[in-house]
């Protein structure tokens, strides 16, 4: 896989193909995000119903004490209010196609805080009238018109207002029943959407996780592991902020703002064209800002990475700064490139800077044109103070999902450059991979083989240059030579963690290419120079989760391989925790576990690789001790250094630059006195001597 730099991960706000890849993970989940929908387009009905549940309450009850009447003889089947024997019901209550012009007209006024009943009617808002009082008489002149009036008393005025005070009583209910159902959509809603967020990631890390197993070490050659951790973790959490946070709630956003302005649009077109002004600069806005924070956003996160792979380094390797008296350079190597992040921050942090007050500053100016059009048309009569206020309501609620839209970009960023990153790894071929139908294996004699095997990592590079031998079941087989000759390829070979490029190796005389890797895998025990345990218990590391290893097995093999000798001694025995890679047992304790592992699974080819270098003298007589059992009716491979380990070998055979130079027993080598006898030389130099004279 080639590595790919942050920048250029970073690359695009928005890819089609991506995104139609990603909505592939989503389908299962249709049903679900559906009801999401549905809720959110419930929400926003709810959200779009308050500020006009506002205006009618001002309009049609608060403020409607002015509206014009009509009275009646006798009651009417309206809304009407009782008075001196006449039936007054407002025109608004009236149907439409209703004619009243052959009916008096009433209407009530205020004055100095008392209320007038006069007969006629006016424009209320548009007109002032000149009201005279004289001998508890009213004259009101209005626009060259004369009327009389009579004054309301409480209790006359009152009734007249209780048609208006059960009206806000109902709305007011309906407000609170938006409210309850509002924040009722809200919670099952962000519940929902959540809960398929959470599962879409968690089947996604799932199939990137099982995809990783899969992978051949070649890749992890290649690979950092922190980068790959990142992947499973940074970048899935990125994700699912773009499908909780994004994906659906766009649509709310997009269904709130056209929703207002259709609303808007409906209560009066000539003031909501006026206040749709602002929207070019808007767009303009948004424009210039998806740039700037793209780039400035690529920096940030470009800055962040230096800095986590600067820590992961530094952390690892304190061990090492302190033993130097490194401390300072690493402090002044930090600082600076802490210091560029802090940069690339305020950089991000001043794009944002700009464009939210911008934003504030839009929304004032959409306010300021609304007051100075609508207050003007509000006195004129043509619209009523409601309506302004519900224009001012929904002036407000049009420029939060503008603001909610910005943010929503920033994790759509981010979730296109983590789904690119994740994208490469799932794309990534498995390498090793098994043929359609595989040969079964079954139980294995041990007879291995390799024919003209030629391997590199790397192109034709070549670590195995036409290696050819054979070990019969039964046998233990060492090999030997400097570092880099190629024993440790030997092993991840036969165990087909790579593949060769010419040649063939045969189990039992049949090519492990066409053979089920995992069946062959299971079969052969490897005991690592550097022994890897995970976290949990003693037992738990000698089974790896094989339920099918008892507990007796794991006590008689660890007996077998005499680890028993200091698994006894500690607190808990078989359920003493095992820290991360195992940092509380010494390299000779994890050494004796991995016996113990490897034997537990009784395979039928045993691998020892440098099985005995890094363990005390004490110890190593232990793993001798059980190396002599094991190897009993098991071929047995033996890769070591130190040769005083390999000296009972039935075949040690040497490598040289990725050949074959010598094969034979210890003593037809040293009697050969070739590059076996060179190596034992180096190593026993004095007691060889010693031996020759004698």
């Amino acid at each position: 896989m080639n590595n790919i730099r942050e920048e250029e991960a970073l690359g695009k706000a928005f890819d089609s193909k991506l995104m139609k890849r990603l909505l592939r993970y989503a389908k299962p989940f249709a049903g679900l995000l559906a009801i999401c929908l549905l809720l959110l387009a419930m929400i926003t009905a709810t959200d779009l119903a308050r500020p006009y549940l506002m205006r009618i309450a001002i309009d049609d009850y608060i403020k409607s004490y002015n509206i014009p009447m009509v009275s009646f003889e006798h009651e009417p089947p309206y809304k009407n209010t009782l008075y001196n024997n006449k039936y007054y019901v407002r025109t608004t209550h009236l149907p439409a196609s209703f004619d009243y012009s052959e009916l008096s007209k009433h209407q009530i006024v205020k004055h100095d805080n008392k209320y007038i009943l006069i007969s006629g009617s006016f424009n209320a808002d548009k007109l002032v009238p000149e009201i005279i009082e004289t001998d508890n008489r009213y004259i009101i002149h209005v626009n060259e018109m004369q009327y009389e009036g009579i004054l309301l008393d409480n209790e006359a005025y009152r009734s007249f207002r209780a048609n208006d005070k059960m009206g806000i009583k109902n709305i007011s209910l309906m407000f609170l029943i938006l409210i309850i159902l509002s924040f009722a959509l809200n919670y099952a809603q962000i519940f929902i959407l959540n809960y398929t967020g959470q599962k879409i990631i968690y089947n996604m890390r799932q199939e990137l996780f099982t995809h990783l197993q899969k992978l051949s070490l070649s890749f992890f050659d290649k690979n950092p592991v922190g980068r790959l951790v990142t992947r499973v973790t940074n970048d899935m959490q990125n994700l699912n902020e773009m499908y909780t946070s994004v994906l659906v709630n766009l649509f709310k956003d997009v269904l709130l703002i056209v929703g207002i302005m259709i609303t808007m649009l409906n209560m009066n077109a000539k003031v909501a064209l006026v206040c749709f002004l602002v929207i070019p600069l808007i767009v303009i806005s948004a424009s210039i800002f998806r740039v700037k924070v793209r780039y400035a956003f690529r920096q940030t996160r470009v800055k962040l990475a230096k800095i986590n792979a600067t820590l992961s380094e530094n952390i690892s390797g304190i061990k090492l700064i302190q033993i130097f008296n490194n401390e300072a350079y690493k402090y002044s190597e930090f600082e600076e490139i802490n210091k560029e992040h802090k940069k690339a921050s305020m950089q991000e942090l001043l794009v944002f800077a700009i464009f939210r007050p911008t934003m504030d500053l839009l929304y004032s100016l959409a306010l300021s044109i609304l007051l100075w059009y609508g207050g003007a048309k509000m006195l004129s009569g043509q619209i009523s103070f409601g309506v302004l206020f519900a224009f001012v309501s929904y002036i407000e609620q049009f420029f939060q999902p503008i603001n909610d839209l910005t943010e929503k970009f920033n994790i759509l960023q981010s979730a296109m450059a983590s789904s690119e990153r994740i994208f490469l790894l799932l794309d990534e071929k498995e390498g090793i991979e098994n043929k359609e139908a595989p040969e079964k294996l079954g139980k294995i004699k041990g007879e291995i083989e390799f024919k003209n095997v030629w391997f590199a990592y790397n192109d034709e590079n070549w670590v195995l240059r036409d290696v050819s031998f054979k070990i019969s079941p039964g046998e233990t087989a060492a090999f030997v030579g400097a570092t880099g000759a190629g024993k440790t390829s030997i092993i991840s070979l036969l165990s087909r963690l790579y593949d060769i490029q010419k040649g063939e190796i045969l189990i039992d005389g049949k090519n492990i290419k066409d053979i089920d890797k995992h069946e062959l895998r299971v079969q052969i025990g490897t005991v690592l120079q550097d022994v890897f345990l995970f976290s949990g218990d003693i037992k738990s590391n000698i089974r790896l989760n094989n339920e099918k290893i008892s507990d007796e097995k794991i006590k008689k093999v660890a007996s077998f391989v005499n680890a028993d000798k200091f698994i006894d001694k500690l607190p808990d025995k078989y359920d003493e925790e095992v820290k991360e890679r195992g940092s509380t047992l010494s390299a000779g304790q994890r050494q004796l576990l991995a016996f113990a592992r490897a034997l537990a699974f009784d395979p039928a080819v045993l691998v020892l690789d440098e099985a005995t270098s890094n363990i005390d003298t004490e110890t190593e007589i232990l793993i001798q001790d059980a190396i002599k059992k094991v190897v009993k009716n098991r071929t047995t491979i033996v890769i070591a250094h130190r040769l005083s380990t390999i000296q009972h070998a039935d075949k040690i055979i040497v490598l040289h630059k990725g050949r074959i130079r010598e094969i034979g027993k210890h003593q037809e080598l040293l009697n050969k006195k070739g590059m076996y006898y060179d190596l034992y030389l180096l190593q026993y130099k004095e007691s060889f001597d010693s031996e020759i004279t004698a």
